[in-house]
């Protein structure tokens, strides 16, 4: 029964994942968008780092991680943000509320594989630009609104062996898919003119993709254990098949109503997006079933600039990301005291997004503390973290982003296939 609920609630969750919009991000604007998974709600309370990997807990950062399963595991996660937009000058703020990621692991033997569906990025903004009358042209104030709304998906489904009782090989193939629309209104206030003009791109993106990784454990003297995890994700192209929009619009500054005059559909040409690749690695330390640190350094290829064709005062280069984090527990089999079988969690993470305007680079500081709390006398457990963080500045009349994000998620463990001896 509870197989038959888990199943029910994956597919309900999967619809409202396919819909949702996580971000308010100014910066969404620019290329495909936010990059919105930063591993499971364990790993993300560890400072996202991805070498830690265990028997009930699948790791959706390292593809080899999942012959170390020795249940099958059904994993989902969740977020709640609310962030606070900085200027020099102003100050706004914005609630998100989105599904993180839904994936089931299963262990074979020496093997293991996993799946499942993980947001990839996401677009959500509302940008309101202003210019005013010129001395030398027409004394007019033009209003220059600019919205988008979307982003894309993963799917995957991976599988992995030990080719050594201490070396993993892994790999996971991906399909990305998702639709992104991105909307500019032109209107004028001062004199008012009764007619605006508005333009609406959009684009249905569609790509396979490919993941490899290495997992390396090894036991130490005193029941320590020493760990190190590589991962590699090539480039990969997405076909976008691309439609414009034009049409001259009246515009309601108080309900937001748009009523549209007259409006033709333009032809634009397909076209292609590279994705850019990424590597990963990092190690660990520490002792079994009580306590590791671990820390990795992640290193991602340029966004594609062409894709969103020449826009001024905007750049992109290779982005980088180092995190340290880790666990402690108590003593995870411990009948006298719940708290002495919690998982205690910590991390922090400093990232370089890749991301450059006016010629400052985006970077995103964050530091996360979570709790992994066991279900009754099972092994199944509900992981809580907290994240603050800041990403951008306020220099060169950019928008500052500080964050806080509280990460709920139910990880279930159990052996589903193993066929019972006694009826």
């Amino acid at each position: 029964m509870i197989k038959k609920i888990i199943l029910g609630v994956s597919l309900l969750f999967s619809t409202a994942l396919l819909a949702q919009q996580s971000t308010a991000s100014p910066n969404s604007f620019y290329g495909l968008g936010d990059v919105k998974f930063k591993g499971t709600n364990e790993n993300r309370a560890m400072g996202s780092v991805g070498v830690f990997v265990d028997s009930i807990h699948v790791n959706l950062q390292n593809p080899a991680s999942y012959s170390f399963l020795k249940y099958t595991s059904f994993a989902i996660g969740g977020t709640n943000a609310r962030t606070t937009f900085k200027t020099d000058s102003q100050e706004e703020s914005a609630n998100r509320t989105s599904i993180d990621y839904i994936a089931f692991g299963i262990p074979l033997g020496k093997a293991g594989f996993g799946f499942g569906l993980v947001p990839h990025t996401s677009v959500g903004y509302n940008i309101q630009s202003v210019t005013p009358p010129t001395s030398g042209g027409v004394a007019e104030t033009r209003v220059n609104t600019y919205q988008g709304e979307g982003g894309l998906n993963k799917v995957f489904l991976g599988g992995a062996y030990k080719i050594t009782p201490k070396l993993s090989f892994g790999v996971d193939f991906q399909y990305n898919f998702g639709s992104i629309e991105k909307t500019t209104l032109v209107s004028i206030t001062e004199p008012e003119v009764p007619l605006g003009s508005r333009t609406k791109n959009k684009s249905v993106y569609g790509g396979f993709g490919i993941a490899t990784g290495l997992f390396y454990q090894t036991k130490l003297k005193n029941k320590m254990e020493l760990s190190g995890s590589l991962t590699y994700m090539p480039s990969n192209n997405l076909d976008a098949d691309n439609t414009r929009n034009v049409a001259t619009v009246t515009y309601d500054p108080f309900t937001g109503a748009e009523y549209i005059s007259e409006d033709v559909d333009v032809e634009v040409p397909d076209s292609k997006v590279k994705m850019p690749s990424k590597v990963s690695f990092g190690a660990a330390l520490g002792r079994s079933k009580k306590w590791s640190v671990g820390s990795e350094m992640t290193f991602t290829g340029s966004n594609d600039v062409e894709g969103q064709g020449s826009l001024e005062g905007v750049d992109f280069q290779g982005g980088t990301r180092f995190a340290v984090g880790g666990f402690y527990i108590p003593k995870y089999n411990s009948f006298r005291s719940y708290f002495e079988r919690v998982v205690y969690r910590a991390g922090f993470r400093y990232e370089n997004t890749g991301l450059i305007l006016n010629g400052k680079s985006i970077r995103d500081t964050g530091v996360s503390f979570g709790l992994g709390l066991p279900v009754g006398a099972s092994i199944s457990n509900i992981n809580i973290g907290l994240e603050y963080g800041k990403k951008g500045t306020t220099s060169n009349g950019l928008i500052q982003e500080n964050y806080f994000a509280i990460n709920v998620g139910l990880s279930l463990s159990d052996r589903w296939f193993v066929k019972p001896k006694y009826d």
